[in-house]
């Protein structure tokens, strides 16, 4: 069973988690401990995790690969959590360290910790510190505190929109990004009918607003698609089987599948996806869910088949 954590869904293997969490901010305006400057942060995360997904494409995004270094654990998580497995595909070592166990990092930072060990983690490796371990926090503060340090890289939380992205942002987190998991750690018939219920409910209502627009504040992306991608792109794969969330598949609603495909098509985001990496923590991380620990060979589905969702004029969103 799991439990949430900092609006995160974490389930049982990992360690408590009290108000240790580190929440300290990178800024460019000279007001903070941790200057938004090159080649001095780092990134872990893993390729299976949806939380970490937002945090992966931040950083993709905005072209800061060359500025925010980056290691991935292995997507199997067992009773010592996050392990860096580097002769496993697409895993590597721990390039800071040479630890081989996540929690070192954390101990590392705060030698008292006794929290949860979570990803993404964004690392000082001046001070040799964690400075945030909260998704929403390092998606956003990528998104300020680097905003201009690459050419051409887009504006994903520009000022003007910033109420409206945050205002979507939680209404897709709570009924959504969050949903999916209540559903799939449900307690009881009810709860999980309530859950999927709400879940569903709240994507037809989504798929309903992007049939008129590309995305879901203004013309170009922001960070409030950011956080509903990796949701989506998990959906069929893990959360309509593994999690019941089977009343209906991505890929059959009309607009929201075609959405989803428009940001995989997007430069850079295709690489931040692993779905070998998403299968194999789902179905054989969670015993209690899948005791056997097989991996489903599908669905298949056509991430680069053309979605034509370029030619929508955008509108404004009336309700949410």
């Amino acid at each position: 069973m799991g439990q949430l954590v900092n609006g995160q869904w974490v389930e049982a293997p990992e360690r408590g988690h009290d108000e240790q969490g580190f929440d300290d901010w990178i800024a460019d305006d000279g007001t903070s401990e941790y200057p938004a400057t090159n080649d001095r942060f780092h990134l872990y995360i893993s390729r299976a995790c949806p939380w970490a997904h937002r945090a992966a494409l931040t950083r993709r995004l905005l072209g800061l690969t060359d500025k925010i270094s980056l290691d991935i654990v292995d997507p199997v998580r067992h009773d010592d959590g996050w392990e860096f497995t580097p002769s496993k595909n697409n895993c590597t070592s721990d390039s800071i360290h040479g630890f081989d166990y996540l929690r070192e990092v954390y101990t590392h930072a705060d030698p008292d910790y006794t929290g949860r060990v979570t990803v993404p983690v964004l690392y000082d490796t001046h001070r040799e510190t964690i400075v945030n371990n909260e998704s929403a926090d390092i998606a956003r503060m990528l998104a300020t505190a680097f905003d201009g340090a690459v050419p051409d890289a887009p504006n994903l939380y520009p000022v003007s929109k910033r109420d409206e992205i945050d205002s979507i942002i939680e209404s897709i987190h709570t009924n959504i990004n969050l949903g999916v998991y209540k559903a799939g750690f449900a307690d009881s018939q009810s709860e999980y009918e309530e859950a999927v219920t709400t879940l569903f409910e709240a994507l037809e209502q989504w798929d309903e607003v992007l049939g008129e627009r590309r995305f879901l504040v203004g013309d170009s992306l922001t960070l409030a698609d950011v956080f509903f991608f990796p949701t989506l792109y998990r959906f069929d794969a893990v959360y309509h089987t593994h999690f019941k969330c089977n009343i209906r598949r991505l890929v059959e609603f009309e607009h929201l599948w075609d959405y989803a495909r428009d940001i995989y098509q997007h430069s850079g985001v295709a690489e931040t996806c692993n779905m070998a990496h998403v299968k194999a923590h789902y179905y054989r991380s969670h015993e209690d869910l899948n005791p056997t620990g097989f991996v489903p060979v599908g669905p298949e589905s056509e991430w680069s088949d053309s979605h034509h969702r370029d030619q929508l004029t955008n509108s404004k969103i009336t309700s949410m």
